[in-house]
């Protein structure tokens, strides 16, 4: 079976159902009271084909009811479960699904998806990465202005992602961290989530956060945890190697829509890591690689915004500007002391696509549409 997690509204359901129209069988959803009385009486389809259960995780004891499902299903049967939270949120009971699943991750639109540009990233991490012709510029500036999330970014309108975005974040606090947190708990995280936009792209701070928040320590790590389980926030750490030291362990934190950080660059610079991230996921859910997204930082402050990892070893290196193509000295330095095989400067605003000292200078709309 597979279990299929992601963003609130991110189009898991629509893709399921898609996938039934496909293969054919049932949809129930935890939401509704009749498919829950159904899916708890095993109430399986007699031909077999696809059974999506959308929310399980929802249900106290969904592990143990699903392995037990799995191992007795009637042949031809496989399952599909969905749901808006990670699946390892849910931990209050039920035995290990372990060999059971594969676990796969629905991000929101990507440039390369709304180009219908081929996958031309190499398929195995470590190998150079081929950027097809052409610049979406339009592309970027839709997905930076509506989100890649789907109704906002289809309809196109200024009103409907406002509506959207304020609908969406009221019910991912009254319904997702609701069901994970107590009412107690939901004003500190309520008021965590609305300084975090402000953060993006910097080194987060739990001290700094615990002072502002007037909580204690324990208290912010665990609301920051418990808002990248639900897929409001992600973080991402600093690359550390035998031979760099002073490296800071403060993660940088990004955030699932971008369009909640008004600042142009840093909304630039989290859209950029939404696609690499992307990259990342998809290379682990569907071939195993080990890939991870951290970014370079020493004790003097010297960044690089992104670093992607294969193996631990250093595959590419990008830098996400708003319009200068000139590679800052830090970008220079680390490419010779790590040995970053290729390194990519990725602006807004820049047209040309050049090479300066070993780093390729190219606009936006070129170089995520290079990644599948």
């Amino acid at each position: 079976m597979v279990l299929l997690a992601g963003p609130r509204q991110v189009g898991k359901t629509t893709l399921a159902r898609h996938l039934l129209g496909e293969r054919g069988g049932t949809y129930f959803s935890w939401d509704r009271a009749s498919d829950r009385k159904q899916a708890l009486a095993s109430a399986w389809p007699a031909a077999g084909g696809l059974v999506v259960l959308d929310e399980l995780h929802k249900y106290r004891h969904w592990k143990r009811w699903l392995k037990g499902e799995y191992d007795t299903r009637p042949p031809g049967l496989s399952f599909l479960v969905t749901g808006s939270a990670r699946m390892d949120v849910f931990r209050r009971g039920g035995d290990s699904l372990q060999g059971r699943y594969h676990h796969w991750r629905l991000h929101p639109f990507t440039v390369g998806e709304l180009a219908g540009v081929p996958a031309s990233i190499a398929q195995k991490p470590g190998e150079p990465i081929v950027i097809p012709g052409g610049d979406r510029a339009d592309l970027v500036e839709a997905l930076l202005r509506f989100s890649g999330f789907p109704e906002p970014l289809v309809a196109g309108s200024e009103r409907v992602w406002r509506r959207w975005q304020k609908e969406r974040v009221e019910r991912f606090f009254l319904e997702d961290v609701r069901e994970l947190e107590s009412l107690r708990e939901l004003g500190g995280i309520q008021a965590l989530a609305d300084l975090l936009p402000a953060r993006v792209g910097s080194p987060l701070s739990a001290n700094s956060l615990r002072e502002d928040l007037d909580a204690s320590h324990k208290a912010v790590s665990h609301w920051l945890d418990v808002l990248e389980r639900l897929y409001f926030a992600f973080r991402i750490r600093p690359h550390a190697t035998r031979t760099q030291r002073g490296l800071r362990k403060m993660p940088k934190l990004y955030l699932w829509d971008p369009t909640l950080v008004d600042d142009a660059g840093p909304r630039f610079e989290n859209l950029v890591a939404l696609h690499l991230l992307r990259l990342c996921h998809l290379l682990e859910d569907r071939d195993g690689h080990r890939v991870e997204l951290c970014y370079l930082r020493d004790a003097d402050g010297r960044e690089v915004d992104f670093l992607v990892t294969s193996r631990g070893k250093p595959w590419f290196a990008v830098e996400a500007k708003l319009a200068d193509q000139s590679p800052s000295p830090e970008f220079l330095t680390y490419r010779e002391r790590l040995a970053i095989p290729q390194c990519f400067l990725v602006t807004r605003g820049g047209a040309r696509d050049v090479v300066r000292d070993g780093v390729r200078c190219l606009p936006a709309g070129s170089f995520l549409a290079a990644l599948p």
